[in-house]
C-alpha cells in the first residue's frame, strides 16, 4: 500500500514538476522569451490542440465547398443532377423498348412477316349466308332491294367501333385493272392495281406519314398511319412526294406510281390494308376499277 502511494506521489510529482522554455538570442544569449511548464501543461495543451484541429476539420468538411476535394464526397448539385440523369436514362430506356416495338411492327408491315388468323371477313360473310339458306327466312322484294342497297354502302365502311356507328370511307389510291388479288395463303397482303407509270397515287384517308423510303426489294415505299389502328402501304412507287412525320389529307397525292424495286413485274401499285397489326382484303372496302 506504501509503495502505491510512493508511486502516485512520483507521479504526481512528475506531472507538475515546473520547466522553464525559454528562448534566447544566439548571438548575444540575451533571453526574449521564458514561460513556466508542467508535463500536465502540455498534456492539455496538445490534447485541446488536437480536439479543437479535429472540429474545425468536421466544420470545413460539412460546410464549406472544401468537401467537393475530398474523395468520396459530392455536392447537393452533383447530387441533384446524377438523379435527373438516372431518371431520364431510365425514360430513355423505356422509350427505346416502345420503339423497337413500333419498329418491328413496321417491319413486319414491309416484309409480309405476320401471323394470320384462321378467319377473316369472306369466310364469316359465307358462314352467315349459310345460316341464312338454313334458316330459309322468305323476303319480299322490297327487302332484298334494301340489303342489296346496305350491302353496296358497307363495302365502303370499315371497321365499326363499339359505341361509334359512323362510317369510315376509304379513298382508292389509283383506279386501274387488278393483276393479282388478296391472298392469305400465298402470303400475298395486297392488292396488285395495273396503272400507267407516273400515276397519281393518293392517300386512302386522313392519316400520318410514318415510312417513306427507297428499299431494295420494293422500291420506294410510303407507310401511313390512319385512326383506329389501320395502316395502308404504297410499294414499288417511282417517286414519293411526301416524307416521314408529315399530314397527309384523303385523296391527297402522296407519290407517283411506277415498277421500282427487285419484286416487280411492271408498272403497277402494291397496296396494302392492316388493322390492328393484321393484314386485311382491301378490295372489301375500296372499289379499284
Amino acid at each position: 500500500m506504501a509503495k502505491k502511494k510512493k508511486k502516485e506521489k512520483k507521479l504526481a510529482k512528475k506531472l507538475l514538476h515546473k520547466y522553464r522554455l525559454v528562448i534566447l538570442n544566439e548571438d548575444t544569449f540575451e533571453e526574449r522569451f521564458a514561460i513556466k511548464l508542467t508535463r500536465l501543461n502540455v498534456f492539455i495543451l496538445t490534447s485541446i490542440s488536437a480536439i479543437s484541429l479535429v472540429f474545425l476539420t468536421v466544420l470545413l468538411i460539412a460546410f464549406t465547398p472544401l468537401r467537393e476535394y475530398i474523395p468520396g464526397y459530392s455536392s447537393a448539385k452533383l447530387k441533384k443532377e446524377a438523379t435527373l440523369l438516372n431518371y431520364k436514362t431510365d425514360s430513355l430506356v423505356q422509350k427505346l423498348e416502345v420503339d423497337k416495338l413500333y419498329f418491328a411492327s413496321i417491319r413486319k408491315v414491309l416484309t409480309g412477316d405476320v401471323s394470320t388468323l384462321d378467319f377473316n371477313r369472306d369466310s364469316l360473310i359465307e358462314a352467315a349466308k349459310n345460316d341464312l339458306d338454313i334458316l330459309q327466312v322468305p323476303t319480299s322484294r322490297e327487302d332484298s332491294l334494301l340489303r342489296e342497297k346496305v350491302g353496296k354502302e358497307d363495302k365502303y365502311n370499315l371497321f365499326e367501333i363499339a359505341g361509334d356507328h359512323s362510317s369510315y370511307v376509304l379513298f382508292p389510291p389509283v383506279n386501274g385493272t387488278i393483276s393479282e388479288s388478296y391472298n392469305l395463303e400465298e402470303k400475298h397482303f395486297a392488292v396488285d392495281i395495273v396503272v400507267p407509270e407516273n400515276t397519281p397515287v393518293k392517300a386512302t384517308a386522313d392519316g400520318t406519314v410514318i415510312f417513306a423510303e427507297w428499299t431494295v426489294e420494293t422500291g420506294y415505299v410510303v407507310i401511313i398511319e390512319h385512326n383506329r389502328e389501320l395502316i395502308s402501304v404504297y410499294k414499288h412507287n417511282a417517286a414519293i412526294t411526301k416524307s416521314q412525320g408529315d399530314l397527309v389529307k384523303s385523296g391527297e397525292v402522296i407519290a407517283m406510281s411506277g415498277d421500282s424495286g427487285e419484286l416487280t413485274t411492271g408498272p403497277h401499285l402494291h397496296f396494302e390494308l392492316w388493322s390492328k397489326g393484321y393484314p386485311v382484303n382491301p378490295t372489301n372496302f375500296i372499289d379499284f376499277e
